[in-house]
């Protein structure tokens, strides 16, 4: 299907299937006391790691419906790695699919989903006194490796 624009997705029907895989990550900035409530596991919603880690891997695969022209393909593997820091939490995740097409987008879904859940979770930990996040932010998301290997 191509839109009245010329925009369409790739047709990658003529492509071999290969080993292929992504990492990225991405930042949210907390305040060192929200740190410290995930830290010790004091968040009135819950376990914030375990929560983003399982968003994270539904976005992975939710990622075809959420970017417009980005094929569905398997996934055959997700690592998902949440280092926290004294005033914010790095998310790493790195995707594998057997596939035509690359993993990038559904790596960046991954590292956006687990953010955006984390700030969902401290959100009431982070807000000053007129409802505002005047010093959380998510920042740095970005691929920082893909790679693609033939089938031995």
């Amino acid at each position: 299907m191509e839109f009245r624009d010329g925009s369409s997705m790739v047709d990658i029907t003529g492509k071999p299937s290969v080993r292929r895989t992504a990492t990225a990550t991405g930042l949210i900035y907390l305040k060192e006391s929200t740190i410290d409530a995930v830290r010790l596991h004091q968040v009135t919603k819950g376990d914030v790691i375990c929560v983003a880690q399982a968003a994270a891997t539904l976005a992975i695969k939710d990622t075809p419906r959420l970017v417009a022209f980005c094929h569905q393909i398997p996934i055959t593997a997700v690592d998902a790695n949440f280092d926290i820091e004294d005033n914010a939490i790095r998310v790493t995740i790195t995707v594998t699919s057997i596939a035509q097409t690359g993993v990038e987008m559904e790596a960046l879904t991954g590292v956006s989903a687990a953010l955006l859940n984390i700030w969902d979770m401290v959100k009431s930990l982070e807000k000053d006194e007129t409802g505002n996040y005047p010093s959380t932010r998510i920042d740095g998301i970005k691929v920082l490796d893909k790679k693609k290997e033939p089938i031995q």
